[in-house]
């Protein structure tokens, strides 16, 4: 069945349900000052759309089945900030020897490089790192500034961003991480990171949440 959005009354209707069920037609028509063939509609949409189940002579229970307006009035207020993960950063002046020994200990797929303030310079992803040790340069002498990825290409968010604006970067962007940070007068300082991982958690959260 497609999606459908309840009306005003139909939210009340299962309300009552969640609380006093099982019960029967009759009485959700008597706490609402209706009578039963005025609700009987409401009651069909309900059922079928798998919101409530009804057995004879036992009455209305709910399904355990949220609202699809529930449901995504919660999604679009996930923010970043109640998901994001302490970020890696490194110095711009690191080599890149140094930096894929980062990587592995940390156990990322993305670094954030900084200056000596400590705001966002550029960002180092595995690609980046693997493609430079494929060559014939020397590592332990090539700094990482010389390859990553600068400003204006590279793509943030805010702690108070919603999650789905985020996700929709990482997806458009093809990167595996955003760095989130702090907009200033300075720069951009880093305040966490947001992975796929963490795009992951979230929805399977919500998902707990709502029974979906």
């Amino acid at each position: 069945m497609s999606p459908i959005e309840l009306n005003k009354r139909q939210d009340t209707i299962l309300q009552i349900v969640k609380e006093n069920g099982p019960i029967t037609g009759e009485q959700i028509a008597e706490r609402l000052n209706l009578t039963r063939a005025t609700l009987r509609p409401d009651l069909a949409i309900l059922t079928m759309a798998g919101f409530l189940d009804a057995r004879p002579r036992v009455g209305y229970f709910y399904s355990g089945k949220k609202t699809i307006t529930t449901a995504s009035e919660s999604m679009m207020n996930l923010k970043v900030k109640d998901f994001q993960s302490l970020p890696v950063v490194v110095s711009e002046n690191m080599t890149v020897y140094d930096a894929i020994v980062q990587l592995f200990l940390e156990d990322v797929g993305t670094l954030f490089v900084v200056d000596e303030h400590s705001f966002l310079q550029g960002v180092l992803s595995r690609k980046d790192l693997l493609r430079t040790s494929l060559g014939t340069q020397e590592l332990t002498k090539i700094p990482v500034h010389i390859i990553m990825t600068r400003m204006p290409n590279i793509a943030y968010c805010k702690k108070s961003d919603s999650l789905i604006v985020a996700a929709k970067k990482l997806i458009e962007r093809q990167v595996d991480s955003l760095p989130v940070v702090n907009e200033t007068d300075k720069g951009l300082e880093i305040v966490g990171r947001l992975t796929k991982t963490n795009i992951t958690k979230a929805f399977i959260s919500l998902a707990e949440t709502h029974d979906l």
